[in-house]
């Protein structure tokens, strides 16, 4: 249990740093400029493609989810057309032992928003 612990949060801490340094750039005007001056996402899908081949960076999109949504106040119908348009998903195997599963009781007590995403995305593809 505790490899899985560490191996969660080890992904969830690369998917959230290089999240937040694309949104720090595309929010800057030029390449090194730390002051934000984009503050509209609707070119970010064109600025901006994030490919997660197989399961290991499939945090990146609740994680997405959670910035645009918590952090730059977009609705959910904005922040969730920007997150498809933006990523993309590729599988390379269907081996169970690639396919990483996590334990819905790990993700509740280290990351409860990603989990409240998780479950909002999947009611509303079931509706």
């Amino acid at each position: 249990f505790e490899g899985k612990e560490l191996r969660l949060k080890q992904e969830y801490f690369v998917v959230a740093a290089t999240l937040h340094d694309i949104v720090r750039r595309f929010k800057s005007a030029k390449f090194g400029c730390r002051d934000p001056v984009r503050t509209a996402f609707d070119a970010f899908p064109d600025k901006v493609a994030i490919q997660l081949n197989d399961t290991h960076p499939s945090l990146a999109i609740p994680e997405l989810m959670r910035i645009l949504l918590d952090e730059e106040r977009l609705g959910w119908d904005e922040a969730w057309d920007i997150t498809v348009r933006t990523c993309a998903y590729t599988n390379h195997t269907v081996l169970p032992e690639a396919l990483e599963r996590w334990p819905l009781h790990l993700l509740e007590s280290l990351l409860p928003r990603h989990l409240q995403l998780i479950y909002e995305i999947n009611q509303r593809f079931l509706d």
